[in-house]
C-alpha cells in the first residue's frame, strides 16, 4: 500500500485529507468494504493522483472484485505509465491469476525502469517458474538474490521461491541452503519453516525435518499441506496417534480459503 504519499495528501487542504484518512483507519481496523468505498470517494474528490488507484485495485483484489481490480491498477498507469508502484501491482494481479504471459510483460517494464527492483526481479523469477522456462526463471531469481543479499536482509521471499524451484527440480542441497537463510531472514514464516523440512527429509535426516515441520504448523495452525506432510511423517515413524491429530487438523485447515500474498 502506498500509504507514504496518500499520508501526505491527507495532509493537504479541501475534503480529500479526511476522505483518505478515514478509507486508511477502515482499512487499519480490516473494514475492507468501507475502506473501498472510502477509496472510491477519494477517486472522486482528490486530486488525479496514481497512488490511491493503486490502493483501490489492491484492496478490491483483497476483497475478490478482480475485473474492477484490474481496472483501477490500469487507471493508475493511464496517469503514470511508468508508475512502479502500478506495475507491480498489476504483474501480481497477473501472477495470482495464472496469466503468467502478462505477469512477465508488466515486471519487464518494471525491472526495465528500476533494475535494482528486487522484488520484480523476484516476481519475474516465478512467473518464468510458471511458463517452464527454467533459463529465465534462474536469471531473474539470481538477479534477486545479488540485490536482496547485503541492501535488503529482510526480504525472505527470493531465498523461500528459488528454495521452493529447486526442490522440485529434486536439487535438494541447493534447496536447504535457500530455505534456511530464508528461514534466518524470517523466522516467522511457516513457509519457510516447511521448505526447510521439506529439503531435509529429502536428504535423510528425518529428525530435522520433523522439527521444522512442528516448527511451521506452529507458526501457522491453518497451514494444510505442512499438517499433512507432518502427518505422513509420524506415521513413518510409527507415531499413530499423533499422525492421526495431524490428519484431524489437515483436514479442518484443508477447507479454509487461502490467504493470498
Amino acid at each position: 500500500m502506498h500509504w507514504a504519499l496518500l499520508l501526505s495528501l491527507s495532509q493537504a487542504g479541501g475534503e480529500c485529507p479526511s476522505v483518505l484518512r478515514d478509507a486508511q483507519s477502515a482499512f487499519g481496523e480490516r473494514k475492507l468494504d468501507t475502506a473501498i468505498s472510502g477509496f472510491e470517494r477519494a477517486i472522486s474528490i482528490c486530486p488525479p493522483k496514481p497512488e490511491i488507484h493503486v490502493t483501490l485495485g489492491q484492496l478490491l483484489f483483497l476483497g475478490g472484485r478482480e475485473i474492477e481490480a484490474e481496472d483501477r491498477i490500469k487507471a493508475a498507469l493511464a496517469i503514470d505509465p511508468r508508475h512502479a508502484g502500478a506495475l507491480y501491482a498489476l504483474g501480481r494481479l497477473y501472477y495470482e491469476q495464472k496469466r503468467y504471459i502478462e505477469g512477465v510483460g508488466q515486471f519487464n517494464k518494471l525491472t526495465a525502469i528500476e533494475p535494482r527492483n528486487h522484488k520484480a526481479w523476484d516476481n519475474l523469477g516465478l512467473c518464468y517458474d510458471a511458463l517452464s522456462r527454467d533459463s529465465d526463471a534462474l536469471r531473474s531469481f539470481f538477479r534477486a538474490l545479488d540485490l536482496v543479499m547485503k541492501a535488503h536482509p529482510e526480504y525472505d521471499w527470493a531465498h523461500a521461491n528459488l528454495a521452493d524451484f529447486f526442490l522440485r527440480r529434486e536439487q535438494y542441497e541447493k534447496a536447504f541452503q535457500l530455505a534456511a537463510e530464508a528461514a534466518r531472514r524470517n523466522p516467522a514464516s511457516s513457509r519457510n519453516a516447511f521448505l526447510t523440512a521439506r529439503a531435509l527429509a529429502k536428504l535423510d535426516k528425518r529428525d530435522l525435518s520433523l522439527r521444522w515441520l512442528e516448527q511451521a504448523v506452529k507458526l501457522d495452525g491453518d497451514y494444510a499441506e505442512a499438517w499433512y506432510v507432518l502427518a505422513q511423517t509420524y506415521r513413518k515413524l510409527g507415531r499413530a496417534d499423533d499422525a492421526e491429530k495431524a490428519l484431524v487438523r489437515f483436514r479442518e485447515a484443508n477447507v479454509k480459503p487461502k490467504s493470498r500474498r
